[in-house]
């Protein structure tokens, strides 16, 4: 199986607003756009583009609840990137060590 890509998820979370959207998401809580559009300074139709961002990430999922759609955090593909970023930090702590190995001998 292939790794997923970093990528879509990094953009996704690299707004302002969609990173409040997350932080909301995240206390567990399935929330309506409604729900979610207090606050923010935003349109419904606003915060919709940014969880549809979101959503096509794989950072949130939605569903139907009567008339409303119902998004709620997923935090698979966000520990994946942790993950990811973890990898390439400590990738960045070998190479400046053997850097300053070099440097020191």
């Amino acid at each position: 199986m292939l790794n997923p890509d970093p990528v879509p998820v990094l953009a996704a979370l690299g707004d302002a607003t969609r990173l409040q959207l997350v932080s909301r998401l995240a206390e567990g809580e399935s929330l309506s756009i409604a729900e979610l559009t207090g606050g923010l300074g935003l349109t419904r139709q606003g915060v919709t583009k940014h969880l549809r961002v979101l959503e096509r990430a794989g950072v949130v999922s939605s569903s139907r609840v009567g008339r409303e759609s119902k998004f709620s955090f997923e935090p698979e593909k966000v520990d994946f990137v942790c993950s990811y970023l973890q990898s390439v930090s400590d990738q960045w702590d070998e190479a400046l060590s053997r850097l300053q190995n070099l440097v020191e001998s």
